[in-house]
C-alpha cells in the first residue's frame, strides 16, 4: 500500500534551488530531509549521496535535501536560524517528521532543533547506531550494538529511562530527593556496566578460540573495506557461504569465517568483516573491539575497493585510519578493486617490481576475476612454504601417507633397513602438523 505526499524533489550537492514535488512513499518508508553544511576550513567533507544510501539503509525515504555554507558551526543551533526556518518550512511542505543532519552534533544542538522543527533529528552518529542496530544477530553483536547506543544516548538523555527498573526490580531504587533525570541516568550507568561486564566474557572467549587456533596453526585472510564495496559478495563467491548480502550500507555487522582451500598454498580461514565508514563513531569501534581484533589477528588483508564509487580514494583512507586505530595496518594487504562491470574495464591483476601481486581488479557480481583473486592469495602464502628433509621409519607408513597428502614431496629415497629420507615442501601449519606427528612418535 502506498500514499502520496507532496515532498520536495532531491537535489544536487551544486544546487541551491529546490521545487515542490510529489512522491509516491511506502508505508514501510519513513519520509526524511537530509541536511549538509558546507563549512570553510572543513576539507573532510561526506556526500549527501552518502548519506542518502544511509537513510535508506535505515528504512527512510529522502524526500530533500537542504545544503548550506556556513564558516562554522552555530552554538545554538548548528545549522543557524535563517537555515533552520527554511527546514522547517520544508517541513511542513513535504509532511516528513524526521531530519537527519550530515554531521555530529552536541546534544544541546540537537534538542533545540528538535523544539525549533517540532520534530526528530537524528545525527550521522546517531544513523549509523540505528542502521547496526537492525543488522545486528548474534548474541555478541547485539551486546555490542546496545553497548554503543547507550553511550551515545546518555549524552542525550532527555526522556524518561526508567523502563530500566524492571531489570533491577525497580522499586526502592529511587533515594530520597532525587530527580527522575539522575534516576535514568544511574540506571543506565548500570545497564552500561553489565554490557561491558558481559561483552568482557565474550572477548575472552574469542580470545580463548584464537588462542586454540594458534596451536593448530592456521592462515587467517580477513576482507575489510568500506561499507558497501562487495565484502560477502566476493566472500560468498569464494566459500560458498551464503552470507547476506545486499546493495545497502552495513549489510554485514557479525564477523563470518569459513574455510577455503588453494591448490598451493592449502586450507586458510576467510573471515567476512564489518564495513567501515569516514568518521565511523569512536563508540562504535570500541564497542565493536572484540570482532575487529580478528581483523589485527590476520595474516592477510584483502582491501575491497568499490572502483565504480567516485570517492574511492577518500574511502581507501578511511579505511587506512580504521586500519591504524586496531592496530592492523602492518598487516600485508592486497587491494582488490571490485565491480569493475560497472566502469567498463577488463578483470586483471597487477604486480609490483619484485613481481608480487598488489593489486587485483574483479567484478564478485558476475565472477570475473575471481581466479586472479584466488591466484594472489595462493601465491602469497605460497611464498611461506618451507622446504624440510625428514626420516619416515619404515613402520610409519601411514604418517608417510599422510605427508603424501598435505606436502609436497620434491624427492625420497630408501635407505638400506627401509627407512624412507623425503625431502618435502609445505606451509606453517603443515610444518606445525608435522612437528606434532614427530613428538607424538
Amino acid at each position: 500500500m502506498t500514499r502520496t505526499v507532496p515532498a520536495i524533489s532531491d537535489l544536487t550537492e551544486d544546487s541551491n534551488q529546490r521545487s515542490i514535488a510529489y512522491l509516491s512513499i511506502n508505508d514501510g518508508a519513513e519520509p526524511a530531509v537530509l541536511v549538509h553544511i558546507h563549512f570553510k576550513h572543513q576539507r573532510d567533507e561526506e556526500s549527501l549521496a552518502e548519506l542518502s544510501l544511509l537513510a535508506r539503509s535505515a528504512g527512510a525515504l529522502p524526500v530533500a535535501q537542504v545544503i548550506g555554507n556556513r564558516r562554522s558551526p552555530d552554538p545554538a543551533l548548528f545549522v543557524g536560524k535563517g537555515k533552520a526556518e527554511e527546514i522547517r518550512q520544508i517541513l511542513k511542505d513535504s509532511g516528513a517528521e524526521l531530519v537527519l543532519i550530515n554531521h555530529i552534533i552536541s546534544p544541546v544542538q540537537e534538542r533545540n532543533l528538535e523544539r525549533t522543527l517540532g520534530c526528530r533529528v537524528i545525527d550521522r552518529t546517531g544513523l549509523i547506531l540505528d542502521i547496526f542496530a537492525t543488522r545486528a544477530e548474534s548474541h555478541e553483536g547485539k551486546l555490542q550494538v546496545e553497548l554503543a547506543q547507550l553511550r551515545h544516548l546518555s549524552t542525550r538523555l532527555v526522556r524518561g529511562w526508567t523502563h530500566l527498573e524492571r531489570q533491577k526490580g525497580g522499586i526502592g531504587l529511587r533515594g530520597p530527593g532525587e530527580t527522575q533525570l539522575e534516576t535514568d541516568r544511574r540506571l543506565l550507568g548500570r545497564r552500561i556496566k553489565s554490557l561491558r561486564a558481559r561483552l568482557e566474557k565474550v572477548r575472552k572467549r574469542r580470545s580463548q578460540r584464537r588462542m586454540a587456533r594458534r596451536k593448530i596453526p592456521v592462515a587467517t585472510v580477513s576482507l575489510v573495506g568500506y561499507t558497501n564495496a562487495g565484502k560477502s559478495s566476493i566472500f560468498n563467491y569464494l566459500t560458498g557461504a551464503g552470507v547476506y548480502q545486499a546493495d545497502q550500507l552495513f549489510a554485514t555487522l557479525d564477523p563470518t569465517m569459513r574455510r577455503l582451500d588453494l591448490p598451493n598454498a592449502g586450507h586458510i580461514l576467510l573471515a567476512d568483516t564489518v564495513g567501515f565508514i569516514s568518521h565511523l563513531p569512536h563508540s562504535l569501534v570500541e564497542a565493536f573491539h572484540s570482532t575487529l581484533e580478528e581483523v589485527s589477528d590476520s595474516d592477510l588483508l584483502l582491501h575491497v575497493v568499490d572502483c565504480s564509487s567516485g570517492r574511492r580514494c577518500e574511502n581507501i583512507e578511511r579505511v587506512n585510519e580504521v586500519l591504524r586505530e586496531i592496530n592492523a595496518h602492518d598487516i600485508p594487504f592486497i587491494t582488490v578493486f571490485n565491480k569493475v562491470d560497472l566502469v567498463d574495464r577488463e578483470a586483471d591483476l597487477e604486480r609490483n617490481v619484485d613481481g608480487i601481486i598488489t593489486k587485483v581488479w574483479l567484478s564478485a557480481s558476475t565472477g570475473d576475476g575471481m581466479e586472479y583473486l584466488q591466484q594472489a592469495i595462493d601465491e602469497h602464502f605460497s611464498r611461506l612454504r618451507f622446504r624440510q628433509s625428514i626420516t619416515v621409519p619404515v613402520a610409519e607408513g601411514g604418517l608417510r601417507a599422510k605427508i603424501f597428502q598435505r606436502f609436497s614431496v620434491l624427492h625420497q629415497s630408501m635407505y638400506e633397513n627401509g627407512d624412507w629420507e623425503m625431502e618435502i615442501e609445505g606451509s606453517q601449519t603443515d610444518m606445525a602438523w608435522l612437528h606434532r606427528q614427530e613428538k607424538g612418535r
